[in-house]
């Protein structure tokens, strides 16, 4: 475990190799979800190492886990700040160059915004429960967290996982829930995405239907779709052979395009 100073704000990271490394692989950057952070990974980012061979990166974005506690509201703009600012800034700090970024929900929408609204190589996108616009479903959801969080057993849970739990959830729980964010849409940034995508969303995932894979499908040159049963939000939890072996799958096939 590692620290990183962005923006003048302390971020948390950790660097994981496979136990067959092989030189000259893409790293593998994992974007958490809007509650997540390196610790709420728990082992998956080393699987997908040992899967794909490759190198994985993995960060707590500022506001969560170890990293610093986020005290100023960006208002509905958070993505697009991580994105465009953040982010591009960690992998020069890093020297990552042409990463493939693997991203959960809020992570995937991050991996989105940055691929299409920037200049910047990236060797292929993994996305897993990806938001590209806003669903009345989601809005459900988000306010159903919030009461557990006040009233429920979320605040415990999520304890163990974040330095500063308030700072986690309501920085994530506020943009969602502000009224203006009903009509945040980042779909002007698909058409300029040209590496591979694979998409993965799961049928009872109560944050978002299946519209927002089609979406990208639609709008994207490249991409290949996992649609899977029995799964929520979390499709590495839920179907974690499932999606370790679509994740091998599309490394292997991105790798050999690149060759």
């Amino acid at each position: 475990m590692g620290f990183l100073t962005v923006k003048s704000h302390k971020i948390e990271y950790v660097i994981l190799q496979p136990a067959n490394h092989f030189e000259n692989l893409p790293t593998i950057v994992m974007l958490h979800e809007g509650l997540g952070s390196v610790a709420m990974w728990k082992d998956f980012p080393q699987q997908v190492s040992d899967s794909t061979g490759c190198n994985v990166m993995v960060y707590s974005r500022y506001g969560h886990g170890n990293s610093d506690p986020k005290f100023d509201d960006r208002g509905i703009q958070h993505q697009h700040i991580e994105a465009l600012e953040f982010l591009p800034e960690i992998l020069d700090t890093l020297e990552i160059k042409s990463p493939i970024l693997f991203g959960h929900s809020d992570g995937a929408s991050i991996a989105l915004i940055y691929t299409g609204g920037l200049n910047r190589d990236v060797a292929g996108l993994i996305l897993m429960a990806p938001h590209v616009m806003v669903e009345d479903l989601t809005i459900s959801s988000i306010e159903a967290a919030r009461d557990a969080y006040n009233n429920g057993d979320l605040k415990q849970k999520l304890c163990k996982y974040h330095d500063n739990v308030d700072s986690a959830f309501y920085g994530w729980n506020n943009v969602w829930l502000h009224p203006e964010f009903i009509n945040w849409n980042i779909e002007e940034y698909l058409p300029t995405i040209t590496c591979p995508v694979l998409a993965i969303q799961g049928f009872d995932d109560e944050y978002g239907t299946m519209e927002q894979i089609e979406i990208i499908k639609r709008k994207v040159t490249n991409v290949d779709l996992l649609k899977l049963h029995t799964c929520g939000h979390s499709p590495h939890r839920d179907q974690p052979l499932h999606v370790l072996k679509a994740v091998q799958d599309f490394v292997s096939n991105t790798l050999g395009g690149l060759s």
